[in-house]
Parts: C-alpha cells; sequence; structure tokens
C-alpha cells in the first residue's frame, strides 16, 4: 500500500516532508508558511526518522496554509510478533493550534489509508498527556499493551479487515 504523498481533509493538508524542509527543521530554520512555533522539538525528533522517497514518514499539518504541526509514521509497516503489518504514529501541533479537532481530522485521514491496507497502529503516550490520549481515543485506539521504557503508554488501533473480492 502507498500512502498519497499529500491527503487533504475538509480543512487540513498534510504534505510529506521533503529533503528542504527536513534539513530546515534539523537546522531549526523557520520556513515561509510556518507558524512561529514551528518546529518543535518533537518535529526535530521527527525529521530523524525522514528517509528519502518513504511515504510512511513525518508530515506537515497545514490549516489555512500554515504549519502548525506535524505527524508521520516510524517507518514502513512490518510484521508483528502475531503476524499483523503495523507501525507507529506520532502528532503533535503548536500550543496556539491545539483544541480545535485538528490533531483527531489528521490523524483520522491518515489512518482511513492505514484501514484500507489492513495496517495496525501503534501509538505511545505520556499518561499525563490528556489531550493526545484524547486524540488517541477518537481515533480507535482501543487496547493498552503496556508501557515502554519511557514509561509511556503504548496504545494500540485494531487493523481493519481487508476484505478481498469474491
Amino acid at each position: 500500500m502507498v500512502l498519497p504523498e499529500v491527503v487533504d481533509t475538509a480543512r487540513l493538508r498534510l504534505p510529506l516532508w521533503d529533503a528542504a524542509t527536513v534539513a530546515a527543521v534539523r537546522a531549526g530554520q523557520r520556513l515561509g508558511g510556518w507558524h512561529p512555533s514551528f518546529p518543535r522539538d518533537d518535529d526535530v525528533d521527527a525529521a530523524g526518522l525522514w528517509q528519502e522517497g518513504v511515504v510512511w514518514g513525518p508530515r506537515s499539518i497545514v490549516v489555512d496554509g500554515e504549519v502548525v504541526g506535524s505527524l508521520g509514521f516510524f517507518g514502513p509497516p512490518v510484521p508483528a510478533d502475531d503476524g499483523i503489518v503495523e507501525t507507529e504514529v506520532g502528532y503533535g501541533l503548536v500550543e496556539e493550534a491545539r483544541g480545535r479537532g485538528i490533531a483527531t481530522e489528521a490523524l483520522a485521514a491518515l489512518l482511513a489509508f492505514c484501514d484500507t491496507a489492513g495496517v495496525r497502529i501503534r501509538a505511545s503516550i505520556a499518561p499525563d498527556n490528556a489531550p493526545s490520549l484524547a486524540v488517541a481515543a477518537r481515533t480507535g485506539f482501543t487496547e493498552i499493551r503496556g508501557t515502554n521504557e519511557d514509561g509511556e503508554l503504548v496504545l494500540v488501533r485494531p487493523a481493519a479487515p481487508v476484505h478481498h473480492g469474491m
């Protein structure tokens, strides 16, 4: 399954990062159209996951022409211990963009592609990060696998069954 390079929703644009974006994020530079608080530390961390030509990487969250955050997968899906392909997702917004359903809308848009392919998604979220936990709950993360080495809750969104033609 290939994710599109740009995913559009009713009010958001989610373009895959390119080399110029990653270089600017890593260097702490600000490109045109970026919110004054972007990139955040988490965005810089996400830049470390970027690989040329891999659509399962970081993307910008763009609202009204302004980059207000990022979301993306930590790499292409791979088979888990139970044989179901899965990958991890991360997301975040500048403080001024929070509380408007933006992260939920962005994540739901990407997850629709995962459902089509039968990819299970996990997210690691600090137990005191109520807004992020709420986004995960609203987008179907229902299983808790425990905690990771950083003390974050590891949540899982079950893969949708893939239906093949008869």
